[in-house]
């Protein structure tokens, strides 16, 4: 069937259920006698697009490139007017409510302290974490800042898996009334409540999982800066500890500072004291004798002691 066939029968079609409508529409005969000769034929050679066909076929009407009516002025005044009932929250306090609205379980968000925490409790948990670490340096209290804040929303962790399956009995601990055996009846409950709190639970265990593993690359960055920093103390030491014996031999002042050393005299003394100790139990050579170790050794519970 050529397009101009296919035309006139949607057109036909058309005319029919607008005159049952009672609206007047237009057939090709009478759109026809108004065109020029020259663009009717053009336009009855040219071939239909398929959305045309089909949308004409069934007697859809193709979309309106009419430009809509221009709104009135008491539409416009009416419309701002209704704008400037949902500009969202303006003060202070509304607006620290409304930033907290899309934190759910807190395992993600930017916010270490919820409002529903106890700040005594995250400190004294920040105070335990900083005692263990020890971290001295900027960047060593930075890491060990991550890592008691991983370690704070871990704990968050078993509480809203508690509440979940709190939640969920209350909601599902009527199921399987039929049941008589009460150890039946709540293994399958418990699994109606694995079913459809899955994906919870799932997501609970991931941010475990992953916070777990934030805690442990931090930590494991911590003790390598560590690491790097007894090495080249021993190293620094190691070569201090040679001047400073090269200094005593000679008789000669010397200051471990004046080198670019950070540890003072005292600590190259104590250092050369336990090597003669060391030296003195092995039978090698050592500047002490009895007295002197067992002084030495006195000195050094008298220090631990106190």
């Amino acid at each position: 069937m050529r397009a101009r066939s296919i035309r006139r029968a949607a057109e036909r079609k058309a005319a029919k259920l607008a005159a049952k409508a009672g609206i007047q529409f237009p057939t090709a005969n009478s759109t026809a006698a108004a065109e020029p000769v020259e663009q009717q034929q053009q336009q009855e050679e040219q071939p239909l697009t398929a959305s045309a066909s089909v949308g004409a076929s069934f007697g859809f009407e193709q979309p309106s490139t009419q430009s809509k009516p221009p709104i009135s002025d008491a539409k416009m005044a009416a419309n701002k007017a209704n704008a400037q009932h949902s500009t969202g929250p303006k003060s202070a306090a509304t607006r620290a409510v409304s930033s907290m609205n899309a934190i759910k379980t807190g395992l993600t968000s930017r916010t270490v302290l919820l409002p529903t925490e106890d700040a005594l409790a995250y400190q004294q948990h920040l105070d335990r974490e900083f005692k263990r670490l020890a971290p001295t340096t900027d960047e060593e209290k930075s890491l060990a800042q991550s890592i008691a804040d991983a370690n704070w929303r871990i704990l968050r962790v078993v509480p809203l898996e508690a509440s979940i399956w709190a939640v969920a009995l209350i909601k599902m601990g009527d199921l399987y009334p039929h049941i008589t055996d009460p150890a039946e009846r709540q293994s399958l409950i418990h699994g109606e409540i694995q079913l459809a709190y899955r994906k919870d639970f799932s997501n609970l265990a991931l941010q475990e999982r992953r916070l777990r593993k934030q805690a442990a690359d931090d930590e494991a960055k911590l003790n390598a800066i560590r690491e790097a920093q007894r090495a080249k103390h021993a190293a620094d030491f190691s070569q201090g500890f040679g001047l400073y014996k090269v200094a005593r031999r000679r008789n000669l002042p010397f200051d471990p500072a004046l080198f670019g050393f950070v540890f003072t005299i005292q600590d190259c003394e104590l250092h050369l004291k336990r090597q003669n100790a060391s030296c003195f139990l092995s039978d090698a050579y050592s500047e002490f004798n009895k007295e002197q170790y067992i002084a030495f050794m006195t000195e050094g519970k008298e220090k631990a002691a106190a």
